[in-house]
């Protein structure tokens, strides 16, 4: 059976956090409220968005606002400001090392496919990443297949080992997928939730960056050394 390398992208492979806080506090000051910072909403940062915004208090009227058009008012902001967004230190010597010795590097987002696409021509690790499993649309985004799922039907169609996959992102989420899935899970610290809840969620390593990602890979014989 093969391996894999399963990555989150906000915030695991893409470094858009301070992005996702422009827009939150964009739409934030929309409806007069006061604007957060990067400490409080990593504490209060949920998926779907929707309760990331009850989080922050807003009243169910303003997230019918913002969810209005497929939550255009948030992807518009998002989208413009994440333009530039640069790779996490490390992330692409782990793509170069996994493409070089032919082990499958999947992303497994929330987000949508074709932005990704369009993020990673722009950042040259197109024919570093095997596949992208996302949302197909804005109208789909959380009323289809879910993460978990995705990654399961892919890994086993691809003969793909859980034994031998790992499983990289910010939020306790990842850390689900591999109990349920019996994957290794790696937690990366400085995306979109704080490292005290990385940590209460209990995954097998945490990690600053890709870099320290390198010597846990090759550990479990997913990117031999050499």
């Amino acid at each position: 059976m093969k391996s894999a390398i399963a990555f989150d992208w906000n915030g695991t492979l893409l470094d858009d956090a301070n992005a996702v806080l422009q827009t939150i506090n964009a739409i934030l000051s929309r409806f007069g409220r006061a604007a957060v910072d990067m400490h409080r909403l990593r504490e209060e940062f949920e998926l779907p968005l929707s309760v990331l915004f009850r989080n922050l208090d807003m009243s169910k009227d303003e997230i019918d606002v913002v969810e209005r058009n497929d939550s255009a008012i948030f992807h518009d902001t998002y989208e413009f400001l994440a333009r530039n967004a640069a790779l996490r230190k490390g992330a692409r010597n782990v793509l170069l090392a996994a493409d070089h010795r032919a082990v499958h590097t999947v992303i497994v987002s929330n987000h949508i496919v074709e932005p990704i696409r369009a993020q990673v021509r722009r950042l040259g690790i197109k024919t570093h990443v095997t596949d992208i499993l996302a949302f197909e649309s804005r109208a789909t985004q959380f009323k289809s297949t879910n993460k978990e799922e995705r990654l399961r039907l892919y890994m086993q169609a691809n003969d793909i080992s859980p034994q031998r996959t790992v499983i990289v992102g910010d939020m306790p989420v990842e850390t689900e997928i591999a109990r349920n899935l019996g994957l290794i899970n790696v937690s990366i610290m400085g995306g979109f939730v704080s490292e005290a809840r990385l940590r209460a969620a209990g995954p097998d390593y945490m990690i600053h960056d890709h870099h320290e990602l390198l010597p846990i890979l090759q550990k479990h014989c997913i990117l031999p050394s050499g």
